[in-house]
């Protein structure tokens, strides 16, 4: 089946870490009513905040466990997120699950705990996301059917899109390839992290960097040429 080039949006899942303008986006999600589901901390945010909310565990049927380190690695959830519309109706209706068109994801401050004099290296540890990669990673790979928003600055996009009638295929594909970025930058970190020496005069066997374009230059020297 062709990608879609404009999806509705039923079922979001929620779960990040930045709570920037999150509240304004999930109000305008629920006006469009769109049905939320999201964890933790985030699911604490919405209640309070009066907006309704369905706890991921009432989704999985199971509780968060290990300190939250296991919440959304369930099929119940990336079967929502990765399956064909197309192909994939039946195994959804025999195990109960339920499509997730919109997944909006960002992830534990690692790169910042790293970096702070005052966070140990358990900290550190403790901020290497895997839920959230997971979800990011799966969304964008099925971005035929999903949304994936990574940064509180393409809520306004995403939201103007479905405000107008659906998100098309080339925000969605632009939203993959910022997701993959995300989480390639993100494990970089993670991996430059880790692959330090003790002995800060020997240069690691392997270091991950990344680049932002700043400007675009003109052709060459002359050229009228």
């Amino acid at each position: 089946m062709p990608a879609t080039d404009s999806i509705q949006v039923h079922r979001a899942l929620l779960s990040v870490s930045d709570k920037t303008s999150l509240m304004d986006f999930a109000r305008g999600l629920r006006d469009l009513g769109v049905q939320l589901v999201s964890t933790g901390g985030t699911f604490r945010a919405l209640r309070d905040a009066g907006i309704p909310a369905i706890e991921v565990s009432s989704v999985t049927e199971f509780p968060e466990v290990m300190d939250g380190r296991v919440k959304t690695l369930h099929p119940k959830i990336h079967g929502g997120i990765l399956s064909r519309r197309d192909l994939d109706s039946d195994v959804m209706a025999k195990y109960g699950i339920e499509s997730i068109d919109l997944v909006c994801v960002n992830l534990y401050p690692f790169r910042a705990t790293t970096t702070n004099p005052n966070k140990t290296h358990q900290d550190a540890i403790e901020n290497i996301d895997i839920g959230g990669p997971a979800m990011i990673r799966s969304a964008a790979k099925n971005h035929q059917f999903v949304g994936i928003v990574t940064s509180p600055h393409q809520y306004e996009t995403v939201f103007s899109e479905l405000k107008d009638g659906g998100l098309s295929l080339e925000t969605r594909k632009q939203l993959a390839k910022a997701a993959f970025q995300h989480t390639a930058e993100y494990d970089g970190a993670i991996a430059n992290y880790l692959g330090r020496d003790a002995d800060a005069t020997q240069y690691p066997e392997k270091l991950f960097v990344h680049f932002e374009r700043d400007s675009v230059l003109r052709y060459g020297e002359n050229p009228h040429q």
